[in-house]
C-alpha cells in the first residue's frame, strides 16, 4: 500500500511540474527586466520627412539614442554598435530604433538622410530624429539621458553614450546587475552594454 501512495505522489509532483515549469520560466523572464517608468512623450521628423512619435513604435521593442551626425568621439562607436542591433533583430518587424540628434541645426532632414545612408540604415523602423533644439534637450532630460551644448567639446556638443530599451507598452526596462540594481540604461560604448541590450531585446520581443 505504502508503494502505491509513493507512486501516487510522485505522479502529482511529474503532473504539476511539467504543468508549472514553463510558467514559471515565463513569469521568471517577464519579471526579469524591471521597469523603470513611462517613455517620455515625443512627435519630431524624420530622415524621410515623416511626423514620429510614441505612437509610431506602439506594440514595438525600440531602442533611444541622442547622438549628433558630426560627432567624433563616441558616436561612430555608437552607430556601429545599433548596427549590429539592426543587423540581429532584422527580421523583426516589431523592432526599432530612435536615434535623436541633438544638434538639429546641422541635421537637416536631409543631412540625417545622407547620414543614415551613409551609416546602412535599412530597417523600416529606424527613424533618425530632428526638431527643435530645446524640445530636443529637454525631451533628454525627461529620460534621463545627459546632453550638452559645449564649445570646448570634440564637434561642439557633448552626450551621454546610453541606449534606452522601450518594451511594446511604451515603458523603459532595464535588467538588474550582480548586486541587485537595476542598471536603468545599456553602454552603448562597450561590447558588454551591447550583448545586455541584445538578450533582453528579446525577452521583450518574446512578451
Amino acid at each position: 500500500m505504502k508503494d502505491k501512495s509513493y507512486i501516487w505522489i510522485s505522479l502529482v509532483v511529474l503532473v504539476f511540474g511539467i504543468w508549472a515549469v514553463p510558467k514559471i520560466i515565463k513569469k521568471f523572464e517577464k519579471s526579469d527586466l524591471v521597469v523603470i517608468g513611462q517613455a517620455p512623450s515625443f512627435e519630431l521628423v524624420d530622415q524621410n520627412n515623416k511626423t514620429i512619435n510614441n505612437a509610431s513604435y506602439k506594440g514595438k521593442v525600440y531602442v533611444v539614442e541622442f547622438f549628433f551626425a558630426n560627432c567624433p568621439t563616441i558616436c561612430p562607436i555608437m552607430n556601429q554598435n545599433m548596427l549590429k542591433l539592426q543587423d540581429t533583430f532584422r527580421p523583426h518587424m516589431d523592432f526599432g530604433i530612435a536615434s535623436i540628434t541633438i544638434d538639429p541645426k546641422n541635421d537637416t532632414v536631409e543631412a540625417l538622410k545622407a547620414h543614415g545612408e551613409e551609416l546602412g540604415v535599412t530597417i523600416p523602423h529606424w527613424h533618425m530624429l530632428t526638431g527643435d533644439a530645446k524640445y530636443i534637450y529637454d525631451l533628454a532630460a525627461k529620460f534621463n539621458l545627459y546632453t550638452g551644448v559645449n564649445p570646448e567639446a570634440p564637434g561642439g556638443f557633448e552626450h551621454s553614450g546610453l541606449f534606452a530599451l522601450i518594451d511594446k507598452e511604451g515603458n523603459i526596462r532595464c535588467r538588474i546587475d550582480e548586486h541587485g540594481n537595476p542598471v536603468l540604461y545599456y553602454d552603448g560604448t562597450s561590447d558588454e552594454g551591447v550583448q545586455w541590450i541584445k538578450e533582453d531585446i528579446k525577452l521583450l520581443l518574446a512578451e
